[in-house]
């Protein structure tokens, strides 16, 4: 199943077919592959497919309506189990190139490096269809207007979409770019909500906490029926609200989630450091991708979670994801890097992670081998076909008293058994996309920031600092920031997530590691904020829209990361700025009907819609 994100969850091989009507296009100057050394590792790993990918920007749009070519906009990202398959299969296939070089201006895009753009996809995809993901792609008219997507599709049904697309185009030009310019004013109008009055701020806590219940799976934990992702903007914000006041449904649904999340498959049990999502509702097999933002934003729940609750397993998990996050994630220049791909070197996914039983003969022993497996749960039949992934089985101290012996012995000695496990795992390359990128190291820096206050290490902070430190140096360039960065040029778009994560990140950190220099930054990043991408139409993810129907927005809803908007949203409020009180009470007033009506999709606005109605 594909790495995908929505409301209705993920079915794969589905189809959104908006408009089914294309047209034909002469034969016109040859497209060239402007992929090969790219600056995103994603990109550049498409830069020797017969396919002329272009880069996104107003040349692809000019050369489309030049030649009166649609666009194929393909979204990705370079740890991405599925965009590697459909890579290997469709975009290395001559004759799929073939088709999409004659009929189509091919353009890749790296969603990280242009989220705005992809969040509008994805978001079009999910009205029209119901579910969205990774690889998404999407056929746009010349002007911009979208047609149809699908996310991972096989190749003999790629094939016969490029061709019936093509087929029927050429009859319907007109009847199409009329339709789908239609279609799109449709969708922005299901988007506008009116001016709802205000509910208390009790009753807003309570409608999110019961539709979160109600979401939830009270065996399992977590959200879905079919894959599982940590939806860490609603845990983090169900965590904040529940405070002093304990409600046993919501701790048994949190506690649980934490536990399975923790204990199963999502998380890697010898390096550290969480997985972006399980295939299955109950936590066993992951996709294998490591994200930074998972790493930040999971450090933290475990740290909230472990503060309200007691539990010191919970900070351990949080210890553990932070030491992994700064040991395996630090790029050449200061920054963290943005993943670590599912695929391995060989093509396997999964394969540095997975154990055969007879590996673990060879390299341990025997008798070691079994302590290992009894440990981390690889009894019984191997269940993927690349071996064991490791989780939680027996603790120190059961094996310990089967084995007759002190249970400090035995967990000295499965320390021991672990790194020797590790050092075997570092001969398995696993590919890295090296990008540094500044909202996921704002989540970073806010992540560490809290471990150094809350597990009371001034090293957290010390690394915080530095991060922030580097950031700066390498990516605030004369009241910009740039989203990422490439030699002496920044690459990319920047994002209301990068401002709004970054200065959060800052202010965090400020409450334990007082920095003059970095109060000031976040206070122009949060000015800047405002100024760029607030207006009385509401927010816009990011400055510049090279195509229509990405305008703005009343209320950004949360996705795999916290709602950037509300985010900066509250960070005003703890601040007290006064100067934006305005902007931030028209902000408010704008997001209140979509945050009442959907808050657990707003999960994170409902903190800053309380706090305004006198809730805390």
């Amino acid at each position: 199943m594909m790495g995908c994100f929505s409301r209705a969850w993920c079915y794969p091989f589905r189809l959104a077919f908006l408009v089914l009507v294309l047209l034909p296009v002469s034969p016109t100057q040859a497209m060239q592959n402007q992929l090969a050394d790219h600056a995103s590792p994603y990109l550049a790993m498409h830069g020797d497919d017969p396919v002329a990918w272009q880069d996104w920007g107003e040349d692809a749009l000019k050369l489309a309506r030049e030649q009166d070519k649609l666009l194929f906009i393909s979204s990705g990202y370079f740890s991405c189990h599925w965009c590697h398959v459909m890579q290997r299969e469709s975009y290395k296939n001559p004759q799929i190139a073939a088709l999409l070089n004659e009929y189509f201006v091919p353009v890749k895009l790296d969603r990280e490096l242009h989220p705005a753009l992809d969040a509008y996809l994805i978001d079009y995809l999910e009205r029209t269809q119901g579910h969205a993901g990774w690889p998404l792609n999407i056929f746009l008219t010349p002007e911009g207007y979208p047609l149809i997507g699908a996310t991972y599709l096989p190749v003999e049904r790629f094939s016969t979409l490029l061709r019936r697309l093509n087929k029927t185009w050429i009859d319907k030009r007109a009847k199409t770019r009329n339709l789908a310019r239609r279609a799109l004013l449709q969708v922005i109008a299901k988007k506008t909500h009116g001016q709802a009055a205000p509910i208390p701020a009790a009753e807003l806590r309570q409608r999110l906490i019961l539709e979160a219940l109600a979401l939830g799976d009270a065996m399992e934990g977590g959200f879905g029926e079919q894959n599982k992702f940590p939806m860490a903007p609603q845990l983090l914000a169900m965590l904040r609200l529940r405070g002093n006041t304990p409600f046993e449904p919501l701790d048994s649904f949190l506690q649980v989630t934490l536990d399975q999340m923790a204990q199963q498959g999502l998380r890697d049990h010898l390096a550290g450091g969480f997985f972006r999502y399980t295939v299955d509702p109950s936590w066993q097999v992951p996709h294998f991708e490591k994200m930074l933002y998972t790493q930040a934003q999971l450090a933290r729940v475990y740290l909230l979670a472990g503060t309200l609750y007691g539990r010191e397993d919970y900070l351990g998990i949080a210890r553990e994801t932070l030491d992994f996050m700064l040991r395996e994630m630090r790029g050449q220049n200061g920054a963290l890097i943005a993943s670590f791909s599912a695929v391995d070197e060989q093509g396997e996914e999964g394969g540095p992670y997975l154990w055969h039983p007879q590996d673990l003969d060879i390299l341990l022993g025997t008798e070691d081998a079994g302590l290992v497996r009894r440990h981390w749960a690889m009894l019984g039949p191997p269940p993927l076909e690349g071996g064991y992934l490791p989780r939680r089985g027996e603790s120190a101290v059961e094996l310990a008293a089967s084995l007759q012996q002190q249970a400090a012995q035995t967990w000295i000695h499965l320390q021991e058994l672990k790194s020797r496990l590790l050092q075997e795992r570092k001969q398995r390359g696993l590919p890295a996309d090296t990008k540094e990128l500044a909202a996921w190291n704002g989540l970073a820096i806010g992540a560490l920031a809290l471990a150094a206050k809350v597990l009371d290490e001034p090293a957290y902070g010390e690394a915080a600092g530095e991060l922030a430190h580097a950031l700066r140096s390498r990516l605030w360039r004369d009241g910009v920031l740039w989203r990422a960065r490439s030699g002496d040029e920044p690459v990319g778009a920047t994002s209301l997530a990068d401002y709004a994560f970054l200065a959060e990140g800052l202010h965090l950190l400020s409450q334990s590691r007082p920095d003059e220099s970095l109060i000031a930054w976040r206070d122009e990043l949060v000015a800047a904020a405002w100024e760029r991408f607030f207006s009385d139409q509401g927010w816009q993810a990011s400055e510049r829209h090279l195509i229509p129907g990405m305008g703005a927005t009343a209320a950004e809803g949360d996705g795999a990361l916290r709602s950037a908007s509300a985010v900066l949203m509250a960070l005003t409020q703890v601040l007290g700025q006064k100067q934006f009180q305005e902007r931030l009470n028209s902000a408010i007033s704008m997001s209140r009907d979509s945050v009442q009506a959907e808050p657990f999709w707003h999960a994170s606005y409902v903190p800053v819609l309380m706090r305004e109605t006198g809730g805390k």
